[in-house]
């Protein structure tokens, strides 16, 4: 299932208009209940897509941290370069 493609005001709009609309044809304890349940159900859609989140973000931080050790690996025989090359300056004055 995936989303409609309309603007985030239409989609919020179409909420409030759902929402008169089961008014009323429900008694109040049947507004409650309903109410309870769709508030639960996004609490387990928010709380799902969260939880995906922080894996992701998980991810990326192992992913870049291994880019790092090579970015860090590779500065370091640059580095060791670059003194061999100014110890070889220096011994030939």
């Amino acid at each position: 299932m995936s989303l409609p493609n309309i603007s985030p005001k239409a989609f919020s709009f179409s909420a409030i208009i759902v929402g008169y609309i089961l008014i009323d044809d429900l008694t109040a304890a049947e507004q409650n209940a309903l109410g309870n349940w769709l508030m639960l159900t996004a609490q387990v859609l928010c709380t799902n897509a969260f939880y995906k989140q922080v894996q992701i973000e998980k991810e990326e931080a192992l992913n870049n941290n291994y880019s790092n050790t090579d970015n860090i690996k590779i500065l370091e025989k640059m580095i060791k370069a670059l003194e061999k090359e100014i110890n070889n300056l220096k011994n030939e004055k």
